[in-house]
């Protein structure tokens, strides 16, 4: 299962990771995000030893969704060294999410 974060460690986690981060914005009511959220499951399985992916719930957290302009829902926004490297709105193939994280890591 995936790790949820909040307005209270997410800094922490993303500028102190020395792993590539993938957050996940979403909302339990969001019918997409539930759907992007087995995708992201089934990536994380496949990649934990290389990236760390968080699910963010963007009625809990205000702040987090604030910083980063969130007005859409889900919004995936990877991370690398605290810097924001990509983000992308809706959902992505898992193939696609793959390519996204492959730069990521060897960049």
């Amino acid at each position: 299962m995936l790790k949820e974060i909040n307005d209270e460690n997410f800094e922490q986690l993303i500028f102190e990771s020395k792993k590539p981060i993938l957050v996940d914005f979403w909302a339990p009511w969001c019918s997409p995000c539930r759907a992007l959220s087995v995708l992201l499951e089934e990536i994380y399985s496949e990649y934990h030893t290389k990236i760390l992916v968080f699910k963010l719930n963007v009625d809990n957290n205000p702040k987090a969704s604030y910083k980063y302009g969130i007005r859409s829902i889900p919004t995936m926004i990877f991370f690398k060294n605290g810097e924001k490297k990509d983000i992308h709105i809706g959902i992505l193939s898992k193939e696609d999410i793959r390519k996204k994280l492959d730069v990521l890591i060897n960049s």
